[in-house]
């Protein structure tokens, strides 16, 4: 484990390989272990930071108002790194765009995995999914929040339990128990929303970007991809990655990593 002092806070993470820089930001309900399949992969070519996002896996939580955009260039400034592409899935791909669009001389591009976006609202359809597929929920429990979660995102709507490697699933469980946990303390703390958010700004984007989904994620995933697409200027849209959800990573490696690889080496 290495730490990193970053704006008034010590963050996890690890610095392998070299080459050009890639930075990884990990989803809401994981933490930068997601991405042990693509770590090895990238760093035969590229110097990869995998980071652990303030107040999840190895990071400490923070003292005092932060914006989890601002870490990320701390984290590029305390490495020396003048230019990084970013991969982020779910919650970091969100992290990934808001860094781009507020340090877009910093952000070489953008590789975007079932990304959420700043600023948007889930549709009813999601709503509806959520109430149907895990109901009410205990939000100080974090067992059974985190098995509602995983059911959820993880196995995805259109899927069973039974479908998906339940060490996956006991994995995924694992991680988010310490996401939640991770998300009530940082609720206590002011979080620096980009503002305007990014979901109005999409256009801005002006680096290459990719942008795909797991095919059996939500469909609000699917059509936020979409989104991404057409409104920035470069961006490409890879065909979902087929039996996959939201954490395509983990779930299939093989076609992820082909994609980041490729992708990141027509962009250096």
């Amino acid at each position: 484990m290495a730490l990193i002092e970053v704006n008034g806070t010590r963050l996890g993470y690890d610095d392998t390989g070299s080459g050009t820089p890639v930075v990884l930001l990990h989803a809401g309900i994981a933490d930068r272990r997601m991405w042990w399949e693509q770590v090895p992969a990238l760093a035969t070519r590229h110097r990869v930071v995998n980071l652990d996002l303030r107040g999840y896996g190895e990071s400490e939580l923070p003292p005092a108002s932060f914006a989890h955009h601002e870490d990320v260039v701390g984290v590029l400034d305390a490495l020396g790194i003048e230019r990084a592409a970013l991969v982020g899935c779910s919650f970091g791909g969100a992290v990934a765009i808001d860094t781009a669009l507020a340090h877009p001389d910093r952000i070489a591009a953008l590789a975007l995995l079932g990304t959420a976006v700043t600023g948007h609202e889930w549709s009813d359809q999601t709503n509806d999914l959520w109430e149907s597929l895990v109901g009410e929920v205990d939000p100080e429990d974090f067992a059974a929040s985190a098995a509602g979660e995983v059911r959820f995102w993880v196995v995805g709507p259109y899927r069973r339990p039974e479908d998906v490697d339940p060490a996956l699933l006991a994995f995924a469980r694992e991680m988010d128990e310490r996401a939640l946990a991770a998300e009530l303390a940082l609720s206590a703390v002011e979080a620096i929303d980009l503002d305007p958010p990014a979901v109005a700004r999409l256009a801005e984007l002006r680096m290459p970007v990719l942008v795909t989904a797991g095919a059996a994620d939500l469909p609000d995933i699917g059509r936020l991809a979409d989104l991404i697409a057409a409104t920035a200027p470069d961006a490409v849209r890879v065909p979902d990655v087929p039996d996959a959800a939201h954490l395509l990573p983990l779930e299939r490696p093989a076609p992820v990593n082909a994609a980041l690889l490729d992708f990141l080496t027509r962009t250096r």
